[in-house]
């Protein structure tokens, strides 16, 4: 007996908990019976014999009844000990094979009565019965094997001994095949199942250690922020890597959607776009893990000074009054007058997030942002995001700055309308904590929500220089006459840097490492290149600075203008891009950000 209750345990570590949830399954076992029983004599009463119909469902109901009786012995001693529930095991297998010999059984004796659909009626409860087994005995490897092989085998006998029906052998090796499945799914919910009880086990082996080991739950704690940070470190260093075929995607689905323009054809500008804007999508949403990320990392430094909430707020509304309209909203702005002592970049960031928020969740009424003096307080700002939109509830609002919470919405979201990743706020709470901004939220389920963000007051600088007009350079930019050098290792970026910028009209020169651009060098008589774009992590160690290095040597009476590429998030290189004039573009580049500071490099208008 202890060999096989090793052999046909429910799974390795078969325990209490185990049997009583074989014998907690009777009552739902037991229905499932019922209801075939009750099909097979609605459906065979007016067509099978009385002795043959009523002997056969008088055994069916005894062998349930029996099982009715041995669940309702166990319910009356749930308490029992292992032993016990083990020793009951014996007769429970038995009873399930005689109810399981039944539906054959039915084959058997109703075959070939009535028309074609009791015939099949009578396949389809054999194979339920079968495939309904999986849960229930799946995990008892023996005992599966001979239910499946006593309601399969002999319906199978049947349908290849019926002769009359020109199909049988083949309806015979269908029923072969749910035998084959059957066996299939049992495998893999006994392993499910064995993997879910190791995992219990192990947890109630590690809680017990915790218990014992209670005394070390700050060294334990101390680890796991260490390997928390170490996994930081390694996203930010991978980045570059994950940044690139993103990067290459836009390139190559750009320079489609220019030739598929010349060439007319709409169909595939509409489908290009299409890709562009899934390639914006997907973006965002890395850009929002690589935010975290730098956060995270220490990689974001805060650097304050006068921030003009008015230049602040003709950016978002440039940025968010075309989402807002096409949505029927309101976008309003109020105290643009004031200034604020600030990391602008990163305030500006906060207010991103959060009105944009504000418009994906608000159907009607309006978004407001607003500003005004802390009352009692001349020394600070209030900056405000109220919207009309869904709300929050009470429960929820501890938990919305949490990394990947996203609150249960009332309303359904707009189709269109990306869900994200439940990291914006996470964000806006990491930013305002380096900002050490108060930030605060009070929201009403169907009213509305509204963050409170305070910051220093600031003062207007004693000159202003005129701000550059934000917004995409123009689609027509033409780099015709234009000579631009290339220096990417990536090769799938490199061709599509090559081919969106020939697209757009200039002699392009790509190289993948220092060596084969040292030997362009060399050639006699070259013409200087107009602009060179870089990616700043080149093959042997060597970077994108060694390359403008080179470059710039070989015409040191010119100045030529540079654009680096990198995926690195940690940040760092402000210092080399101010020390080696050139400037800085982070991966994934899409074309509308790299024909802008083409444009600006080069001058265009």
């Amino acid at each position: 007996m202890a060999g096989d209750d090793k052999d046909e345990s429910l799974a390795p570590g078969l325990h209490v908990d185990g049997l009583r949830a074989l014998y907690e399954q009777a009552p739902a076992s037991l229905v499932g019976n019922a209801i075939g029983m009750a099909l097979i004599g609605l459906a065979f009463w007016p067509l099978a014999s009385a002795p043959r119909l009523l002997g056969w469902l008088a055994a069916a109901v005894l062998f349930a009844a029996l099982r009715l009786a041995h669940y309702l012995r166990y319910r009356a001693a749930r308490d029992s000990d292992g032993a016990t529930l083990l020793a009951w095991r014996s007769s429970w297998r038995a009873l399930v094979l005689a109810q399981g010999s039944m539906w054959p059984l039915a084959v058997w004796l109703f075959w070939g009565l009535g028309a074609a659909f009791h015939t099949v009626m009578l396949i389809v409860i054999a194979n339920s019965y079968t495939l309904a087994s999986v849960q229930l005995l799946a995990p008892q490897r023996k005992l599966f094997f001979v239910f499946s092989c006593i309601v399969l085998l002999p319906t199978m006998a049947r349908v290849a001994s019926d002769t009359s029906q020109a199909w049988h052998w083949q309806l015979a090796g269908v029923l072969g095949l749910v035998f084959v499945v059957a066996m299939t799914l049992g495998r893999a919910y006994r392993g499910a199942l064995s993997q879910a009880i190791g995992l219990k086990q192990r947890t109630e082996q590690l809680a017990a250690q915790l218990r014992v080991e209670k005394a070390a739950a700050d060294a334990a704690r101390r680890s796991a922020e260490a390997a928390n940070s170490a996994k930081t470190r390694f996203f930010a260093a991978a980045s570059h890597d994950l940044r690139q075929p993103l990067h290459a995607m836009g390139l190559f689905a750009e320079a489609l959607r220019q030739k598929s323009q010349r060439a007319n054809d709409p169909e595939v500008v509409s489908l290009v776009n299409s890709i562009n804007q899934s390639v914006d999508a997907l973006e965002g949403l890395f850009g929002e893990l690589l935010d975290i990320t730098r956060i995270d990392s220490g990689g974001v430094e805060v650097q304050s000074g006068p921030v003009s909430i008015k230049a602040l707020f003709a950016r978002l509304r440039l940025t968010f009054e075309p989402t807002a309209f096409e949505k029927g909203l309101a976008l309003s702005f109020h105290g643009e007058r004031h200034f604020a002592h600030t990391d602008g970049l990163l305030l500006e960031r906060i207010l991103r997030n959060l009105v944009s928020n504000a418009i994906r969740y608000s159907e009607d009424g309006g978004v407001l942002v607003a500003c005004r003096p802390k009352p009692g307080d001349k020394g600070r700002l209030i900056v405000q995001v109220w919207d009309s939109g869904i709300g929050i509830g009470q429960a929820s609002l501890p938990q919305i700055f949490d990394e990947f919470y996203q609150v249960q919405t009332i309303r359904p979201i707009e189709p269109h309308q990306p869900k994200g990743l439940g990291l914006g706020l996470a964000i806006v709470k990491r930013l305002a904590d380096l900002l050490e901004a108060r930030l605060g939220v009070r929201s009403r389920l169907g009213h509305g929500t509204v963050f409170t963000l305070e910051v220093p007051l600031g003062r207007a600088p004693r000159s202003l220089a005129p701000a550059a007009a934000a917004g995409a350079a123009r689609l027509g930019l033409t780099l015709q006459g234009r000579r631009l050098v290339v220096v990417e290792d990536e090769p799938a970026v490199r061709e599509g840097l090559t081919v969106l910028l020939a697209a757009w009209g200039a002699a392009v020169e790509a190289f993948e490492d220092i060596g084969t651009l040292q030997q362009w060098l060399a050639t006699p008589a070259l013409d200087a290149p107009d602009l060179l774009i870089v990616d700043y992590r080149l093959p042997e160690g060597r970077t994108g600075v060694d390359a403008l290095a080179c470059l710039r040597a070989r015409w040191p009476a010119q100045t030529l203008p540079a654009v680096v590429i990198t995926g690195s998030s940690l940040g760092g290189h402000e210092d080399e891009a101010a020390e080696h004039d050139f400037h800085l573009l982070i991966k994934p580049v899409l074309p509308n950000k790299l024909r802008a500071m083409i444009g600006f490099k080069l001058g265009l208008r």
